[in-house]
């Protein structure tokens, strides 16, 4: 199951400004970027020649999260809910996050890079849920708050799993440190997003 580590920090995002979809060949120079970062903070050489990131849609900022997987089990993701930084900025912060401060795994050693898959989620602003009908599985990721509880899954996790729309934010409850049933209650804020999901192991091998 992909969760992730969530990074909360204050947003400057603009939901009615948001940006166009990266074209495969961005989505490559991003995925080259998250390895080369993690490869650099291992000392393994590579031969990934580094992109100037010079198109406009690399200045957008908006959230995102790095996710590792070895042999199809998780190894790390971390990521930032709202526009922190430029996205190859929080491309290069998350990748480094993912692969050493993930507090549910060890940093990831020289003998396991070689075996990770890459995968990159892009996000769209975030919306309030008045109407849990509104989610689309498979389309949205869900997050839920109560007081200090937060909880995040991507959309991803849902289609992975093979569930349905309560049983998606049932997880999503867990993940907060709540009750399953808590998203049924008045006080729970219910928030969503979209995403654009990329991965190594779609464009590169």
């Amino acid at each position: 199951m992909t969760v992730s580590v969530l990074l909360f920090e204050q947003s400057w995002v603009d939901g009615d400004d948001y940006m166009n979809e990266l074209n495969k060949q961005q989505q490559i120079e991003l995925l080259n970027l998250a390895r080369k970062t993690i490869a650099d903070k291992l000392g393994v050489e590579t031969d990934i020649k580094p992109s100037s990131f010079k198109e406009d849609i690399f200045n957008e900022k908006c959230g995102s999260f790095v996710t590792l997987h070895i042999g199809g089990n998780l190894r790390g993701c971390i990521g930032y809910i709202e526009g922190i930084k430029t996205i190859p900025e929080t491309v290069k912060d998350m990748a480094l996050a993912s692969a050493f401060k993930d507090p549910r795994f060890a940093s990831l050693s020289r003998e396991e890079y070689k075996k990770i898959n890459i995968e990159i989620s892009v996000l769209s602003p975030i919306e309030k849920v008045n109407d849990i009908n509104d989610i689309v599985v498979g389309r949205d990721g869900i997050i839920i708050t109560k007081g200090f509880h937060r909880g995040l899954l991507l959309p991803q996790v849902a289609t992975e799993q093979g569930w349905d729309r309560d049983t998606f934010l049932t997880h999503t409850c867990y993940k907060a440190g709540l009750p399953g049933d808590s998203w049924k209650k008045k006080d729970v804020l219910i928030e969503k997003f979209s995403a654009q999901v990329f991965s190594e192991k779609e464009l590169l091998r």
